[in-house]
């Protein structure tokens, strides 16, 4: 199998987390008062089943070009548990066949329920 089109190089990828650290993971920290996680995990298993998932689900809709949208999100603040940061996978669906295939012209597929669950580290690992 050939490396896909859009990998970067390790040192791209340090690069991309250092300057998110450095603009914006300070004053995340600041303002939860703790260090918040920045990364997080999926087994492939997992991760497989659900692209899986999303793909059979969007062929019966008809959905010729299914995708996968990240978001960011959190967890309420409790009395136990801090308001870690997540993230959380959501289905598209190309707006109309004449549309160039952009993430902009990706519609939310709310027919297919969003994955979430994943592991992050507390504290963070840095790439």
């Amino acid at each position: 199998m050939q490396k896909p089109k859009k990998c970067i190089s390790k040192e791209r990828a340090r690069e991309l987390q250092g300057d998110w650290k450095n603009t914006r993971a300070k004053e995340i920290d600041n303002a939860q008062g703790y260090e918040d996680t920045r990364e997080f995990w999926y087994s492939l298993d997992e991760l497989q089943e659900y692209l899986d998932y999303v793909k059979e689900e969007s062929q019966k809709q008809g959905v010729k070009k299914p995708g996968v949208r990240i978001y960011f999100g959190s967890y309420p603040k409790s009395n136990e548990k801090k308001s870690y940061a997540t993230v959380f996978l959501a289905p598209t669906k190309e707006a109309s066949e004449e549309e160039l295939e952009t993430a902009s012209n990706q519609q939310n597929n709310y027919e297919i329920d969003p994955f979430n669950l994943s592991t992050g580290g507390e504290p963070p690992i840095n790439y």
